[in-house]
């Protein structure tokens, strides 16, 4: 438990220094320039949405952390059998690394106005994630021939639940792109795109940094930490 309320202290943590760097923390009557005797902030819609995005970041990693406890805490107990690891998991971890790394591409490609390299980051970043899905639903489909159902065990039901839960942030993720996408082909120009693909560039990296958290949990990576950590420190 202690593990998860430093995995939530962390995630504070980063919110306030997200808060702090886009300057929602900020004193507007402290802040320097005035025009015609008042202040002057700088309420910009790319800080209202990173920020906005910051928070439901938070949100979502808070998520995930209280299933990983859950998850903890219902292993300890006599009836787990853990779940065989797919070997697929591995490559679809690669898929959405590649899907992540695609969409920084295209979120620097933005910054130099490059429009080709914005298509082809966009593109290449919404099919790798689809084929991660598929690759997860190939995961499921192998454990199901292999008996390990659903309500045959804690571990299949705790198995199914975390993938299916990254699964639904990852569909959340392919709207807000392909709102992107069809804002692209509609001839919106880089400058228009560019906060757009910022925001699914961020979260892609979030999904991608929760994920091999979660794989390291349903492989027994967590649990050999938190074993060498409470030999540690007792």
């Amino acid at each position: 438990m202690s593990i998860i309320l430093l995995f939530l202290a962390a995630i504070v943590a980063v919110v306030f220094a997200w808060l702090w760097r886009h300057g929602i923390l900020a004193k507007p009557w402290l802040e320097v320039g005035v025009a015609g005797g008042y202040p002057v902030t700088d309420p910009s819609a790319a800080r209202v949405a990173k920020v906005a995005l910051g928070v439901f970041l938070a949100v979502i990693g808070s998520l995930f952390a209280l299933t990983v406890s859950a998850y903890l805490m219902r292993a300890s107990l006599g009836d787990w059998q853990a779940v065989r690891t797919p070997g697929i998991l591995w490559v679809n971890t690669g898929v959405l690394a590649l899907s992540s790394l695609a969409l920084e591409t295209a979120r620097l490609a933005a910054r130099r106005g490059d429009m080709a390299g914005v298509r082809a980051g966009v593109l290449a970043g919404g099919a790798t994630a689809m084929l991660f899905l598929v690759g997860q639903l190939i995961a499921w489909r192998q454990l199901n021939a292999e008996g390990y159902y659903l309500a045959s065990n804690p571990a299949n039901a705790f198995f199914y639940l975390i993938t299916a839960l990254h699964g639904v942030h990852v569909l959340g993720g392919l709207a807000g792109l392909g709102r992107v996408t069809w804002r692209m082909e509609q001839g919106a120009g880089v400058a228009r795109l560019r906060l757009g693909v910022d925001l699914c560039a961020i979260y892609w990296h979030a999904l991608l940094l929760i994920w091999l958290v979660l794989l390291g949990l349903l492989t027994n990576w967590v649990g050999d930490f938190v074993a060498i950590c409470r030999q540690l420190l007792t």
